[in-house]
C-alpha cells in the first residue's frame, strides 16, 4: 500500500492535484532519508511524524502566508530534531525508459559537491557525466522512494544549453510513464529555466527535514 503523499504526487504528476481547500493534511513520515512538507495550490501536506493535532493548533486553515513561513519551518524542524533544507520548487515530467544518450557515461563515483548533497536525501544512486564531466547528472530515489534528479554544469560551460539536455535526458533514465521529480530553489533563475526547458513542469513547493542515519 503506497504512501499518501505518494499517491498525491503521483496523481499530480499527471495533472489531477488536491483541491484547493485551504485545508492541511498529515501524513506519516514518508518512506527515505527526510520528512517533508509540500505546498500546493491552496492546500498543504506535512509529511512527519507529528500529531496532526499539533499541526492544526499551530497552522490554520487557509493562512497561506504561515504555512511555509519561516517561523513555520524553524518550528516543524524542531519538532523533527531536524533542520529545515532549501526551500524548492518541485517539478516533474515523466520517463520515456529510452535511456541514456551516448554523451552520457556512467560512472561509479565522482568527487563532486553535488553528488555528496544528494546522498543525504537518495538512495539507489547512478551518476551520470559528460565526456569532459562538464556536466553531471544524478538520479536516485527519494522520499516515498520517487526517482529525482540533480545535475550541475561547471561554469566554463553554461550558457550553452548543456542542462537543458541534462534534464532531457534524465527522462530516459527512468521506465516509461512513471514520474521523475526534480527541485529546485526558486531563485535559481538559470537551473528553473533549463529544468522546465528539459520538459519538467512545477506542482509545488517542497522543503524536507533530512531524518539522522541509522
Amino acid at each position: 500500500m503506497s504512501h499518501p503523499l505518494q499517491a498525491m504526487l503521483d496523481a499530480a504528476a499527471f495533472g489531477t492535484f488536491p483541491p484547493a481547500d485551504g485545508l492541511i493534511d498529515v501524513f506519516p513520515s514518508p518512506p527515505g532519508r527526510a520528512d517533508a512538507i509540500v505546498g500546493f495550490t491552496g492546500h498543504l501536506v506535512v509529511a512527519a511524524d507529528i500529531a496532526p493535532d499539533e499541526v492544526h493548533e499551530r497552522l490554520a486553515p487557509g493562512d497561506f502566508s504561515v504555512w511555509l513561513s519561516a517561523a513555520t519551518l524553524s518550528w516543524l524542524g524542531e519538532r523533527l530534531s531536524s533542520t529545515a533544507t532549501t526551500f524548492d520548487s518541485l517539478l516533474v515530467a515523466v520517463g520515456t525508459g529510452v535511456g541514456a544518450p551516448d554523451w552520457l557515461h556512467r560512472i561509479d563515483a565522482l568527487d563532486h559537491p553535488r553528488v555528496a548533497r544528494a546522498s543525504r536525501y537518495r538512495t539507489d544512486m547512478q551518476i551520470y557525466a559528460t565526456g569532459d564531466e562538464a556536466g553531471v547528472l544524478i538520479i536516485g530515489r527519494g522520499i516515498c522512494g520517487r526517482w529525482e534528479i540533480g545535475y550541475e554544469v561547471a561554469p566554463d560551460a553554461q550558457g550553452r544549453g548543456l542542462g537543458r539536455r541534462l534534464v532531457d535526458a534524465a527522462r530516459g533514465l527512468v521506465p516509461a510513464d512513471v514520474p521523475v521529480w526534480a527541485q529546485v530553489a526558486p531563485g535559481n533563475a538559470a537551473s528553473l529555466r533549463s529544468t522546465t526547458a528539459g520538459g519538467f513542469a512545477p506542482v509545488a513547493a517542497e522543503v524536507l527535514f533530512p531524518r539522522k542515519k541509522e
